[in-house]
C-alpha cells in the first residue's frame, strides 16, 4: 500500500555523490527536523523528466524555498553518478539529487512501477510530496505515467 498523507517517510538508505564519491544518506538525515519537498521521477535524462519535471523545480526553487522549505530533493532509481550528471546538465544547484539505486524508497513508498516495456526495469512512479519532520503533509501521486499533479506548480499551490 502506498504511503498516505499523515504517514512517516520510510527509513531507507539512499545515495548521493559527494566529493569523496558515492555516500550513503538516510531518509531520516534528509527529513528529520526539516520541511522538505521531494519529487520522484522514473528516470534521469528521460523525456518528461528532463523536459518538464526537473526543470519546473529548478525554475521554482526560490519560490518554493521562500515558503519555508528547507530542502528540495529529486529522487530516482538511478545511480548517484547519473543523478549528479543529470543535475549538472539541468543546472539544478538548488536541488538535492538523490539516487535510489535498488529502488528501496520506491518500494517502501508503495510507488514502484515496472518500466521493463520501456527498457527501464523496476523504477519509481512519478510523484511529489511535502514532508514536515518526516511526516507526509501533502502527496501528489501520478497515475499511469502521467505528469499532471506532481509538478513544481502543484507543490507551490500545496504550500
Amino acid at each position: 500500500m502506498a504511503v498516505q498523507v499523515g504517514d512517516s517517510i520510510p527509513e531507507v538508505s539512499l545515495k548521493v555523490l559527494g566529493e569523496q564519491g558515492p555516500a550513503d544518506i538516510s531518509t531520516s538525515e534528509i527529513f528529520s527536523g526539516k520541511k522538505v519537498v521531494l519529487f520522484a521521477v522514473p528516470g534521469a535524462f528521460t523525456p518528461t523528466c528532463s523536459a518538464a519535471h526537473l526543470p519546473g523545480f529548478v525554475a521554482s526553487a526560490d519560490k518554493i524555498k521562500a515558503k519555508g522549505v528547507d530542502a528540495i530533493v529529486c529522487v530516482s532509481v538511478n545511480d548517484p553518478f547519473v543523478m549528479k550528471a543529470w543535475g549538472d546538465a539541468q543546472n539544478a544547484e538548488e536541488i538535492m539529487m538523490v539516487a535510489d539505486p535498488a529502488g528501496d524508497l520506491a518500494t517502501a513508498m508503495g510507488a514502484e512501477m515496472d518500466g521493463t516495456a520501456f527498457g527501464l526495469g523496476k523504477r519509481s512512479a512519478r510523484y511529489s510530496l511535502i514532508a514536515e519532520d518526516g511526516k507526509v503533509t501533502a502527496l501528489n501521486m501520478e497515475q499511469g505515467g502521467a505528469f499532471e499533479v506532481s509538478s513544481a506548480e502543484g507543490i507551490l499551490e500545496a504550500l
